[in-house]
């Protein structure tokens, strides 16, 4: 990296939340200026830096420094102190009392305002209010200082500076200095890497019990990312000794004392030890308690005689139900939790109608949810209803996952008769506890879902484990509903799921087509061309109707890939299209995003899909449809990912005119039976398979779905 040292001239640019700025920089012993930019907030006008980075060539703005470590020293020079204190950074002083500080301190000016503020009442018209407010103000810019220039003497780059002083103020190098693992806990964007690097640096040892307690914990939240809500203690420390290259007994020791003290969780089923991170054990018990309340609080509805009520309404409707779709409605008025499973084509949607109909007769209040934007307008559309995320039903507020805070809690429960939430397979533990806490006792709850799709992205495996209890009355929709009328995607998703080969038209015209390709660029080149080119001309909008999936981000035909293939091919660069370039993507005036976490603040959620509707230096604006607008900093660009093309995890809970899948063999470690049964369910009209037929063949066969650690179903049936 190359070193730059100058004072600073003006700020130009600063994201509100300090994760960004552009400034001018007066480099030592030239006469010209130089823009720098840095992941961090701007530094005071009038400052002495020490830069080191690299210079970079800006496409619309030309060259600049873009500077990975940022030393900051007080200013020396008169004119420098002038300017440090004029540039409004001190509360209290403005360009007139900085001239006035000057002419009478002189290059004392900083040492009179830290160490004997007093003497400022010297000057006309400071008062003692002013002196305590120059004083106070100045000691936090000093304060941040300090941490900036302590992190860069441990090889850290100051850029975390802001975000640690906002967490820990006065106390923050004091905080380092005693336990430096504190950060990647409690200050976002602070990772283990980062920890353990300011760690070495102030003598911490490698098998440090502190260090290991860090890296088990770690691990944990790693292993939670697949998944997972506890793991083997075996499988704990052979990742933790993999990843430190410590001593395997300085680990067990360190894991022993960490579950003794309750830092960690842990079960004992069938003699073997499994560990839970402390917030991944409470959402698992919680949620079986719950459930378990719920079903012993809740009276059965009384509506007299439950199937004479079932006929008036297929007489009135029309609708002639199955046996296990009256089944089905029979249990919502029975039990206090019920679940409703079944596949495409089997009428889950006609039965959760039938309910809410019946349920309205009796003047019940009904409240319905999805984990999802897209999913809970699906919801709403299928039933005529008001219908919203789960999130919102619980007033979301804060920080997502785990640091989660929701209105709506066990102190200030949901007011409704009965609940029905619907694709529950997308449920983790965490947002099925924080749910479960805020229904009433005595309120219904009626779980519905597909147990053969894609188990949720987040840890545990929530209405599998719940089937596999037996302990929660159910019931799973098998028959396809209508089958003479039903189309080739739904009798194809049956067909996949147990195994056997689809059947799809090979002239183009079926609602079922699998196209054979076995060059992935040949695979690439024609999505392009179908999006572009052959499905509009059937009348398929590229923007609204055709949604391009992929098992994988990487490699040929992976998600990124095909992205920035189709971004060129349907929304090109243009004079009148603005775009931000950033190191790994580029947004473009028109492009089709997707929302990657919860951000409650803007309320808008993982997985919701919206336009660039704005772009400039300043700010991107998302329309996400239903009078849904975002407005994001260029630092907070990584919420966003285009969404040309999507993984088959993230299209979970929704449904689009066109889906197109690539097969290929490179994507093999992912194909799997219900990876591929998820992403052609996701379709109403038309699929496209595209590739190989080795690879389609391994998906089918491939029935083994990733075991993952819970413990949820002995909790709910007692063996725990």
């Amino acid at each position: 990296m190359e070193e730059l040292q100058g004072t600073v001239e003006n700020i130009i640019y600063t994201t509100p939340d300090g994760r960004f700025s552009v400034f001018r920089l007066r480099p030592d012993g030239q006469r010209g200026l130089v823009t720098v930019t840095v992941q961090m907030d701007a530094p005071l006008q009038g400052q002495q830096l020490e830069l080191k980075g690299q210079w970079v060539e800006h496409p619309r703005f030309g060259q600049q420094f873009k500077a990975e470590h940022m030393l900051v020293a007080a200013p020396t020079s008169l004119e420098g102190i002038e300017r440090f204190l004029a540039s409004g950074a001190i509360d209290g002083v403005g360009p007139v009392y900085a001239k006035k500080i000057v002419d009478k301190f002189g290059c004392d000016a900083l040492e009179i305002i830290e160490h004997a503020p007093g003497r400022l009442r010297e000057i006309a018209g400071i008062g003692a209010k002013t002196v305590k407010k120059i004083h106070e103000s100045f000691m936090e810019t000093a304060e941040l200082r300090q941490i900036m220039v302590w992190l860069e003497q441990h090889s850290v780059s100051g850029m975390y500076a802001g975000k640690i002083y906002a967490e820990y103020g006065s106390f923050a190098v004091e905080v380092m200095e005693e336990n430096p693992y504190r950060l990647m806990r409690e200050v976002d964007g602070v990772g283990f890497a980062t920890s353990d690097a300011i760690a070495a640096s102030i003598g911490f040892q490698a098998e440090d019990s502190v260090r290991i307690s860090a890296a088990l914990e770690y691990q944990l939240q790693r292993i939670s990312l697949s998944g997972h809500c506890c793991v083997p203690e075996n499988m704990l420390v052979d990742e933790v000794a993999r990843f430190l290259n410590v001593n395997r007994d300085a680990i067990w020791e360190t894991l022993k004392r960490d579950l003794a003290e309750g830092i960690l969780d842990q079960e004992v089923v069938g003699g073997n030890i499994l560990v839970y991170p402390e917030y991944l054990y409470q959402a698992e018990v919680e949620t079986a308690d719950h459930l378990l309340f719920l079903q012993e609080k809740a009276q059965p509805i009384q509506v007299g005689n439950t199937a004479d009520m079932i006929k008036k309404w297929e007489k009135y409707t029309g609708i002639t139900l199955a046996d296990m779709q009256r089944k089905a409605i029979e249990g919502v008025f029975s039990h206090g939790i019920f679940v409703l499973t079944g596949g495409p084509g089997t009428g889950k949607t006609t039965v959760i109608r039938g309910m809410i109909e019946m349920l309205e007769v009796y003047g019940l209040s009904i409240l319905l949810g999805a984990p999802t934007g897209r999913a809970a307008k699906r919801l709403s559309e299928a039933t005529g209803r008001s219908a919203s995320t789960i999130h919102r039903l619980l007033e979301a507020q804060g920080g997502g996952g785990e640091e989660s805070f929701f209105s709506r809690n066990i102190d200030d429960q949901l007011e409704a008769d009965v609940i029905i939430l619907d694709e529950v397979s997308m449920m983790d533990i965490v947002l099925m506890r924080h749910f479960l806490e805020a229904v009433p006792a005595g309120c219904h709850v009626i779980l519905v879902g597909d147990e053969d799709q894609l188990p949720a992205v987040g840890p545990g495996s929530v209405l599998k484990d719940i089937l596999r209890s037996q302990v929660i009355p159910s019931v799973c929709l098998t028959d396809v509903y209508r089958q003479s009328e039903a189309s080739s995607i739904v009798m194809n998703a049956h067909a996949i799921n147990a195994g056997r080969i689809p059947k799809w038209s090979s002239t183009g015209d079926g609602d079922f087509e699998f196209i054979e390709m076995n060059n992935p660029e040949e695979i690439e080149a024609h999505i392009v061309k179908l999006c572009r080119d052959i499905l509009p001309q059937q009348g398929y909008s590229p923007r609204e109707d055709i949604q391009v999936l992929s098992p994988m981000h990487r490699q040929s035909c992976g998600v990124e890939n095909l992205n920035r293939r189709l971004q060129q091919a349907l929304n090109p660069p243009a004079e009148y299209k603005p775009e931000y370039t950033g190191s790994i993507r580029c947004f473009r005036l028109g492009d089709k995003v997707m929302q990657m976490k919860n951000n409650y603040d803007k309320g808008v959620f993982n997985g919701d899909i919206g336009f660039i509707q704005e772009l400039n230096e300043d700010r991107i604006l998302v329309d996400y449809g239903d009078g849904v607008t975002a407005s994001y900093e260029k630092t907070e660009l990584n919420e966003l990912q285009l969404a040309y093309c999507m993984s088959v995890h993230k299209s979970q809970g929704s449904e689009y005119p066109v889906v197109i899948l690539p097969l290929v063999p490179g994507h093999r470690i992912m194909l799997q039976r219900n990876l591929l049964y998820t992403a052609i369910t996701r379709a109403k009209k038309k699929v496209i398979l595209i590739g190989n037929k080795a690879a389609l063949n391994t998906a089918i066969a491939n029935d083994r779905t990733a075991r993952r650690y819970t413990l949820l179903t002995e909790r709910l049936a007692g063996a725990l």
